[in-house]
């Protein structure tokens, strides 16, 4: 019998069902779920997971910014005929992510109508709720990973042999070091600073996390002010980390989640940046905001009981320019951008400018 477990855009894992726990958040203190099915894909296989091309299926919701990080980097690096893609229903029922906007309701590879029944073939009374990214042994159904802070550095690293010709180097080695300090920032701060404000249940927590949230981007404006890219030059995993946050940040969080000090479109430096990024191949044409906005305020309900979606904001600004390309650099460094994205992963119209 599949397990309801807690779920939404932040698992917390305490057995309630999806619709129960969405009601709850803001109404309990926030936590972050552990993350339990940590298992790698490598180059070697040593852990029994090998790099195989066509074997596993990347499960993902693009309303949530820590499976967008997945979908940025697989579009990166060209890896789109190695892992194939599910995209799950950004509206959730009490068994989680679902698989409805597929025909007959069921992922056309996995065969499967919710997402919780690859973690149930992995494991029974696993603890922890259904997340994306999911990673999915497709000849055994079973869940490999849902580990989004080691997945995207996996993709970049230990899958090289199947980088397309011309892919960036997301995680150059040289730099691992400051990269993995500048991401932990804009992780504890940003990523997941805006959810300890938008979940907070008093005041008190609520202005130690907003203030968090607009002190490290006060931090990241100075970085970005005379350099292209967190890093320099050229893109990296830093700059993705960060632009899942951005992209969703005037559409959910300012409003819905009370981060509120100023729009991402009243700060010059992050609005130029944000936009930059949006208009570089494998950025922009990855992010559904239809799927964003109704997820967050639809499924959210303890912090919107009305699942009321709000019309704005207006997505057109995203292709104004930007001048970014004024300060110099190579987004793709000695690489090449990656060509479009397959027809049968394009956004639809509703969810784009």
């Amino acid at each position: 019998m599949t397990r309801a477990t807690t779920t939404g855009t932040d698992p917390e894992g305490d057995g309630d069902t999806p619709a129960r726990a969405n009601a709850e958040f803001g109404r309990r203190r926030f936590k972050r779920s552990p993350r339990h099915f940590d298992d790698r894909i490598t180059a070697d296989g040593g852990n029994g997971w090998p790099v195989e091309k066509g074997r596993y299926r990347l499960v993902v919701s693009r309303a949530c910014p820590w499976a967008s990080r997945v979908l940025i980097s697989r579009r990166l690096l060209g890896l789109e005929g190695a892992i194939s893609l599910g995209i799950t229903d950004p509206i959730q029922d009490d068994r989680s992510w679902r698989f409805t906007l597929d025909e007959s309701g069921r992922d056309p590879v996995l065969g499967i109508r919710y997402l919780s029944e690859a973690y149930d073939a992995r494991e029974t009374g696993y603890p922890g709720g259904v997340s994306v990214p999911a990673i999915v042994d497709v000849p055994t159904g079973e869940l490999v990973t849902n580990d989004f802070h080691q997945l995207t550095l996996d993709l970049a690293t230990e899958w090289g042999a199947l980088h397309r010709e011309g892919a960036p180097d997301l995680y150059p080695e040289a730099l691992r070091d400051e990269m993995d300090g500048v991401m932990d920032d804009i992780y504890q701060d940003v990523n997941n600073g805006v959810y300890r404000a938008g979940f907070a249940t008093t005041q008190h927590d609520y202005e130690e996390a907003c203030g968090a949230v607009f002190g490290r981007l006060a931090v990241i404006t100075e970085r970005l002010t005379g350099r292209r890219y967190l890093m320099g030059d050229t893109i990296t995993e830093a700059d993705i980390r960060l632009f899942t946050t951005l992209v969703r940040f005037d559409a959910v969080y300012h409003g819905h989640f009370k981060c509120n000090l100023y729009k991402l479109v009243e700060n010059p430096v992050l609005w130029g940046y944000a936009r930059d990024l949006y208009q570089t191949p494998g950025f922009g044409d990855t992010v559904d905001f239809d799927h964003i906005k109704r997820h967050y305020y639809q499924v959210l309900t303890g912090v919107n009981p009305s699942g009321i979606t709000p019309l704005g904001p207006d997505l057109a600004a995203w292709l104004t320019p930007h001048r970014r390309e004024e300060l110099g650099g190579r987004p793709f460094g000695d690489g090449t951008p990656p060509g479009p994205a397959p027809a049968a992963e394009e956004v639809p119209a509703t969810g784009r400018p």
